[in-house]
């Protein structure tokens, strides 16, 4: 291996044969120095490695903790489409309390549905030939894009009330817009880079810890709408006399905050840890209560916001309509009781002075 051209070439099998020898397996490349070579000398490699494991009958080139995957994508694909379809039926019966917000949160839904759709048809290509069809890898990175952005976006405007409250967003809220979108974006084209590249890649490391950092840094941008809210509620309640309102509202706002608050805290920290805790053979289960967690959300949040005329939502944004509709009746039904009585005292004082006249000419 002396001299400034050595090469070497070196090629090995690995076979696991029994339970015993199951688990994770690193390859380490050293550049030692001595053996002919310089502390400084430069190294070009070239590692061509093939993985495959025996299911049944059949090849599969996924590892053992993915190997679930493609079904688990395709199942919970089904399910948020099913989701999707339950929603669509529930504003097409409940059209004239329907707002624009709610087809939003449907569309969301159903990129959603696509987007794993999109990933499981890329993982079982994987399974089956051991690389990915860039078609179905281009789908899927389109549609989780977009499901990012619009998955933030959706939080955003239900947070601030907008459709439900208000129709017109503050310039806090646009800012917000301004600071989330393009972060959203920078963490999803991290999250590809790093899916696509290898662990043992510097690029891999520096992608993965600014994903981490910029998809934290969302998760806690737009939990500041929702706090402007209750901020502004908790003023709202002690200054224009309808406290009970505006605490009512204030009490639904912290419910849609501890909402958001857990499912970023179990989709970003608790699924972390169980994927780094439990065995190998179980690496898919992360994203299992990862997608769980998600439809749960999802569930959640489209019960609280659904088209309905008794939702305490719709009802408290039409509260005040309502007390003025409701003041009026009582005055006007007031004045109508007045009148009615002003109109009987009049006809018993009518019919009294008739009565005495009668008798005076009678007598």
């Amino acid at each position: 291996m002396s001299g400034t051209n050595s090469w070497l070439l070196l090629q090995f099998h690995l076979s696991i044969d029994t339970s015993k020898l199951e688990g994770l397996y690193n390859l380490y490349f050293h550049n030692c120095a001595g053996m002919g070579l310089r502390e400084s000398s430069q190294v070009n490699m070239t590692v061509s490695m093939i993985e495959v494991n025996q299911v049944g009958s059949d090849l599969n080139f996924l590892s053992a903790g993915e190997i679930p995957l493609p079904r688990l994508y395709f199942m919970m694909s089904l399910v948020f489409l099913t989701t999707c379809c339950v929603w669509i039926y529930v504003l097409r019966k409940k059209r004239d309390e329907a707002f624009k917000i709610h087809y939003l949160m449907g569309l969301l839904v159903a990129i959603k549905s696509a987007s794993l759709m999109f990933h499981g048809i890329n993982y079982y290509f994987i399974a089956k030939d051991g690389y990915p069809m860039e078609a179905w890898a281009v789908l899927y990175y389109i549609t989780h894009l977009l499901k990012g952005a619009l998955l933030f976006i959706t939080i955003v405007l239900v947070g601030t009330g907008w459709a439900f409250i208000k129709h017109i967003l503050s310039e806090q809220d646009k800012k917000i817009f301004m600071m989330v979108i393009p972060l959203q974006v920078l963490a999803n084209v991290a999250k590809i880079i790093m899916e696509e590249s290898e662990e043992g890649d510097s690029t891999h490391s520096t992608w993965r810890e600014v994903f981490i950092f910029v998809d934290l840094l969302c998760c806690g941008a737009i939990l500041f709408p929702v706090v402007w809210s209750i901020r502004h509620l908790q003023e709202a309640s002690q200054t224009d006399g309808k406290a009970a309102i505006n605490l009512e509202k204030l009490k639904l706002f912290r419910h849609f905050y501890i909402m958001i608050v857990c499912y970023i805290y179990f989709t970003r920290i608790i699924v972390f840890l169980l994927k780094i805790t439990v065995p190998f053979q179980y690496e898919w289960l992360d994203e299992l209560f990862r997608e769980v967690a998600t439809l749960a959300f999802f569930i959640m949040t489209g019960h609280n916001f659904r088209p309905t005329p008794s939702n305490p939502y719709f009802r408290l944004s039409s509260i005040d309509d309502d007390d003025d509709l409701e003041m009026g009746q009582v005055v006007n039904t007031a004045s109508s009781e007045t009148g009615l009585r002003s109109r009987a005292e009049e006809g018993t004082t009518t019919g009294t002075m008739s009565k005495r006249e009668s008798s005076h000419e009678y007598d």
